[in-house]
């Protein structure tokens, strides 16, 4: 690969090709020629060195501003030559730039990146000499219409600048989204260039203009990572009537043990396959696959990776659909390990065979019984589905899950993917009767634009939380552009995630609060709340949680406020949060929920909150909000906090699918991942974006 960064001449005049403002400029090379060139372009000058080897050139004694006079650009060309010589003095130094110096104004960036996995990615942020500590930025995958444009530019901490901050008169906002728009279809149109920026685009109350121009070709443009052959998945992959387990083995201490005896709640029929063994676990054992006599649904595979391939050919013509290769020593082991997948990859194209893994940890389908894992545990059924890029974090959260009562309606682990990929298993989950919503932990895409595909059609009707291992920057290169510092790979992930209406999370806990309170609640209409509490400091507490986590606490109307005057004490809060006082008997709140009910178009999220107290009765109150939440359709969130005397009423709300929060905090906080990226569209499917929608 040949990375070549363009002249900022040769910037220039891309741009204005694209009708994007630039300043008059001109290239000199020697001092002559900056004295009439500087007359010719008009005062006051910038004057820059044009060299490939210098990307930062003020750190480099390279820019001089000010330039008021021919012979003040005379100067300016040497005082830059000899700077640039003595930072870089193997430069290769092409000329002097110089440029009509801008009036001030707001300085903005304006980027390009392409990401390996995702492709061509447009970010609009704050500019300046400060963009990389201020990071305001807003990243999207292109192309990106002029409403999604606007939606990036109304993203930005620093919008009220734009829009005129205390009472400053306002930017050109339809400027800088003309020319952002033009960058992107510049970027778009020119597979040769890789990444781009344009720092600072200066915004006048009229009009703006580029300077800076820094755009980057290689010549390997265009060549985005997985975009490989896509193979439609059966309706019927996952159900199964027969397993086999080929490397199935009497000694507890195998891997093919494990395997055999997590099937043995398995509905069907499970075939041990071991040459040596007569039977396993209490069942009939084979020498081959070949050698059973009835049809095989899906086939586990735990043996050593060099045997593999001559079981999946086996399994071809055995006519076995699915594969589920667990073994390891594949491309995670190097050139050879890669190899051998390729083997194994050619072998299941000619049979029509898809294979799970290798290097998987399995799947489990709770509900049926289904476990082709060796982890020591199962998990319980329910309605969240985990597919996982790593299996030790299946082991650990399916162990976590337990004492949780989280219960799960698949666990899936993706391992290599050398065929069955995320996307698939994300296509398999988003039409299962038994999945209210999604969990995915991802280390890495390898084929981007085809995963968003998937995505975005599984969003409006499930919810998707992800969690993105490796964001840290600790051991990454040096960007040599802005742009690539501030759109780096975990950046990139994150813009994708959003624009297909996924839900990200920083860990797994937040991943399954999020998720259990989606799978019962669905989405909220809005972000509009109200508290109902019995101890005023975990009011006050909801407050600060609120105005953090982007919730709104709705005003009460005065007729409102009469009606809950007749139902509690004299010394309630009389604004929302509603602090009932601690006191407060079951009867209160359930004549609370009953104004509420009775007034709920007035809110989106109830959030109820109980403290143990001498009279407070927590398992009345506990029913009090069955009661609420099967007579509203809005979102409820338990907040039942304390120890031992809340466990029942905790376990009764969880038995009725209403998730509880025994820390306020992350209740909130929960509520805020849902409504900070997705809302309710006008046809009642959840997962849209809040921006405006395509045209």
């Amino acid at each position: 690969m040949t990375r070549t960064l363009l002249s900022e001449a040769e910037g220039y005049e891309l741009l204005n090709h694209y009708g994007i403002p630039v300043p008059r400029y001109a290239v000199v090379r020697t001092a002559d020629e900056a004295g009439p060139a500087a007359e010719e372009i008009g005062f006051p000058l910038v004057a820059k060195i044009v060299s490939p080897q210098v990307v930062h050139k003020s750190d480099a004694g390279g820019v001089v501003t000010g330039i008021a006079s021919a012979a003040a650009a005379q100067e300016a060309f040497a005082a830059i030559t000899v700077s640039v010589r003595a930072a870089y003095p193997g430069a290769d130094i092409r000329g002097i730039i110089l440029e009509k110096q801008q009036e001030a104004g707001l300085e903005l960036i304006v980027g390009g990146k392409t990401d390996p996995s995702f492709g061509k990615a447009l970010t609009i942020g704050m500019g300046g000499t400060l963009v990389e500590l201020i990071r305001d930025v807003a990243i999207r995958l292109l192309p990106a219409s002029d409403d999604a444009i606007r939606s990036m530019i109304h993203s930005l901490r620093g919008y009220p600048l734009i829009a005129g901050f205390r009472n400053k008169t306002p930017r050109d906002e339809a400027a800088l989204l003309a020319i952002a728009g033009a960058l992107g279809r510049m970027f778009l149109e020119h597979p040769e260039i890789q990444e781009f920026d344009i720092n600072p685009v200066i915004l006048y109350g009229k009009g703006g203009c580029v300077v800076d121009a820094r755009i980057y070709t290689d010549d390997s443009a265009g060549l985005v990572q997985g975009e490989a052959e896509s193979v439609a998945l059966p309706d019927n992959l996952f159900t199964f009537r027969s397993v086999a387990v080929v490397g199935a083995s009497q000694n507890p201490d195998k891997v093919g043990y494990a395997i055999c005896r997590n099937m043995l709640g398995f509905s069907g029929t499970l075939y041990p396959v071991n040459p040596n063994s007569a039977a396993i676990l209490g069942r009939t054992a084979y020498p081959s696959l070949t050698a059973i006599p009835g049809q095989v649904d899906a086939a586990v595979v735990a043996i050593p990776a060099a045997g593999v391939p001559a079981i999946v050919e086996e399994a071809g013509k055995k006519k076995i659909p699915l594969v589920i290769i667990v073994s390891s020593g594949f491309r995670e082991t190097g050139p050879a390990g890669k190899a051998l997948e390729d083997q194994v990859l050619a072998t299941a194209r000619k049979y029509g065979i898809r294979v799970m893994g290798p290097n998987c940890l399995g799947f489990m389908l709770p509900k049926v019984g289904i476990n082709t894992t060796f982890d020591p545990v199962s998990p319980r059924a329910g309605s969240i589905a985990f597919i996982s890029q790593s299996g030790a974090i299946i082991t650990t959260i399916v162990d976590w899950s337990l004492p949780e009562e989280i219960g799960f309606s698949a666990v899936i682990s993706v391992g290599n993917q050398l065929d069955l990929t995320f996307e698939d298993f994300i296509q398999w989950t988003g039409t299962d009767p038994a999945t209210n919503a999604i969990i995915l932990y991802v280390e890495e895409i390898r084929n981007g634009r085809r995963f968003m595909d998937f995505v975005s059609r599984i969003t409006p009707v499930k919810p998707v939380i992800v969690i993105k291992s490796g964001s840290s920057t600790i051991g990454q290169k040096a960007a040599s552009s802005h742009t690539g510092s501030l759109a780096g790979s975990s950046e990139v992930y994150l813009a994708a995630f959003r624009q297909a209406g996924m839900i990200p999370v920083r860990s797994i806990r937040e991943a399954f609060q999020v998720a259990e309170l989606l799978a019962s609640e669905g989405y909220p209409a809005g972000t509009r709340a109200v508290v109902i509490s019995n101890a005023g400091g975990f009011a006050v507490l909801s407050s600060d949680y609120a105005e953090r986590f982007g919730i709104e606490l709705v005003e009460f109307p005065d007729a409102l406020t009469r009606e809950l005057d007749a139902v509690l004490p004299p010394n309630w809060s009389r604004e929302n949060p509603i602090d009932m006082v601690g006191d407060s008997h079951p009867d209160q709140y359930a004549k609370t929920f009953d104004v509420m009910i009775r007034h709920q178009d007035l809110w989106d999220i109830a959030f109820v909150i109980a403290v143990p107290t001498a009279i407070s009765n927590p398992i009345r109150v506990a029913n009090e909000v069955i009661r609420f939440s099967t007579h509203t359709k809005k979102m409820i969130v338990g907040c039942m906090i304390g120890g031992d005397s809340m466990k029942t009423p905790q376990r009764i709300l969880r038995e009725a699918k209403i998730p509880n929060f025994p820390d306020l905090e992350d209740a909130f906080r929960a509520v805020g991942n849902i409504c900070r990226y997705t809302c309710r569209n006008a046809n009642g499917h959840p997962g849209c974006q809040k921006e405006p929608p395509k045209p």
